[in-house]
């Protein structure tokens, strides 16, 4: 055994307590945290974490700065002394030690947390959790909500601030769910505990507490705006000038990209931007940048991903393939009609990660040509698509073609170890 591996085998010091504080204060604490805290050369917490455990601590306090991302330098910076953090509930949903588990081995730290406030959510009401999707408003906009709001569906949302639920409320109404039902539920587990219901269009409260979150039990209107969870969503729902892939093809193309949790797509010439849009609904890890020349089709497509809950596209305006740079590498690439020039299908192979899936689709005979070349340089399937729609012809009905889409897909092939024949 190396001395390097002797060394990453003995066992780490565990100086890092990540600690779990509810509005019970010290009350509710467990005998080791309540040692750990008392045993730190320096706390770490919010002032409201500070005030509740100030009993306990002998050490030096530090408040969380603003943004709370500049104490993990500093954390770290004390590597080796006795620290304790505090945090609401548990550390390791949206809080605190997820933010610093990637800096420091777990080994390193002994964690204890205290019921999350969706726990304690769940308690009051006598909702099961496993049964209720859970969601964030802190340092996340309101817009998140729209892919949960599902006709009968349990939303437990945890709010930024007091004006958290009144936002709430009026983004509900105006999307069609004003009847959902809503409870407030404010300092749970604390002397200020209270929980309060009320409906979206009804919603009136004006003495929130700071701390709080939303339960929601979702009603829809017929004309609510509820965002289907197949792909290909209508073409209305999307605000564009013509520039968009439609309907049927769309939910093809999504088949072919082939989402899988956690990726990052390159939409080439996203036009509306539906592609990475849906792409971004299929999963709330997966991520993607649309590419997009024009100034005011770029907007729309953020304006686009707003509206449908997925805000975090990344929307980056530019000429492809001069726009790639910089960009982090993609698992998967579409190239729309908009985003064929020269060198850009060369330039998106090049940078797709191994293993990753490409596709473009075509509609004139020259982008065509460059299909073919394509599969006969890097492989894959060519696929035609054609769409009929039904539509008054005079006084009859008939079924009138949609332009026929060719496809090329391709899957880039892993990287072979080196030395391999």
């Amino acid at each position: 055994m190396t001395a390097a591996t002797q060394a990453r085998s003995a066992p780490a010091r565990r100086w890092l307590a990540i600690i779990g504080i509810g509005e019970d204060g010290i009350e509710g604490l467990t005998p080791t945290a309540r040692t750990l805290i008392e045993s730190a050369a320096i706390v770490y917490g919010g002032e409201r974490h500070l005030a509740l455990a100030a009993r306990l601590i002998k050490g030096e306090t530090k408040p969380w700065p603003r943004p709370l991302k500049g104490a993990i330098p500093d954390i770290l910076g004390h590597r080796g002394t006795t620290i304790a953090v505090l945090a609401s509930g548990d550390p390791y949903l949206y809080g605190i030690g997820s933010r610093l588990s990637p800096h420091v081995a777990a080994e390193e730290t002994i964690a204890i947390p205290a019921p999350s406030a969706y726990s304690l959510a769940c308690s009051r009401l006598g909702w099961s959790q496993a049964d209720t999707a859970t969601i964030t408003c802190c340092g996340r906009p309101i817009e998140t909500l729209a892919p949960h709001l599902q006709p009968g569906r349990r939303l437990l949302v945890l709010s930024a601030d007091e004006t958290t639920p009144a936002s709430i409320s009026a983004y509900l109404a105006g999307r069609g769910f004003g009847g959902s039902t809503l409870h407030v539920l404010e300092a749970l587990g604390g002397d200020r505990d209270r929980v309060r219901m009320t409906t979206a269009q009804d919603f009136g409260f004006d003495d929130v507490d700071r701390l709080n979150l939303v339960a929601i039990e979702v009603v829809a209107a017929p004309d609510a705006r509820v965002i289907p969870l197949a792909n290909g969503l209508p073409d209305d729902v999307f605000e564009n000038d013509g520039q968009l892939t439609k309907r049927e093809i769309r939910a093809v193309t999504l088949s072919a990209l082939a989402p899988r949790a956690g990726e990052r797509l390159w939409d080439i010439g996203c036009g509306s931007g539906s592609i990475s849009i849906e792409w971004l609904l299929c999963h709330p890890a997966n991520m993607a940048t649309a590419i997009e020349r024009d100034p005011e089709r770029a907007a729309r497509a953020a304006r686009n991903a707003t509206s449908l809950g997925v805000p975090r596209l990344e929307v980056t305006q530019g000429s492809a393939p001069d726009a790639f740079a910089g960009l982090p590498a993609p698992d998967a690439i579409f190239v729309g009609g908009g985003g064929q020039g020269d060198g850009v299908v060369e330039g998106a192979w090049e940078a797709l990660r191994p293993g990753g899936r490409m596709v473009v689709n075509s509609v004139t005979l020259e982008t065509e040509a460059k299909l073919i070349e394509a599969h006969g340089k890097y492989g894959g399937t060519l696929t035609r698509l054609s769409v009929e729609r039904l539509e008054r012809i005079g006084t009859r009905n008939g079924f009138r073609p949609a332009m026929t889409v060719t496809q090329w897909t391709a899957f880039k092939p892993e990287e072979m170890p080196e030395g391999t024949p």
